[in-house]
């Protein structure tokens, strides 16, 4: 209730937040693959691991954010991790990490 009083601050910066919230679970899903590809995991355990790597920031950030910084604005950091980044991973994001460790198995 308090995050919903508070939405005209995440106009704001919802443009970069959007970005932030689209590209950062794409960037650490293609990493964590590539890097449990090259440690010799077999595809379905670095998909998984992927998946994790690119879920964390909607997973335990809100709750990181809300226990070391509590000024700050719920509006912001709990709308772009529940309303960007998990919508985003449910949809397209878990499918596009499944392709990113079927490349690095590829290769």
């Amino acid at each position: 209730m308090f995050s919903s009083r508070h939405l005209r601050e995440f106009a704001k910066v919802g443009g970069r937040m959007l970005v932030f919230g689209l590209a950062m679970p794409m960037v650490n899903g293609f990493i964590v693959t590539g890097l449990a590809t090259l440690v010799g995991l077999p595809m379905g355990s670095a998909f998984v691991l992927g998946a994790v790597a690119a879920s964390a920031s909607y997973i335990d950030a809100p709750a990181a954010v809300r226990a070391t910084f509590p000024e700050a604005n719920p509006s912001i950091y709990l709308t772009s991790s529940l309303g960007i980044t998990f919508p985003f991973m449910v949809l397209a994001g878990v499918p596009l990490v499944w392709e990113m460790a079927a490349f690095w198995q590829g290769l």
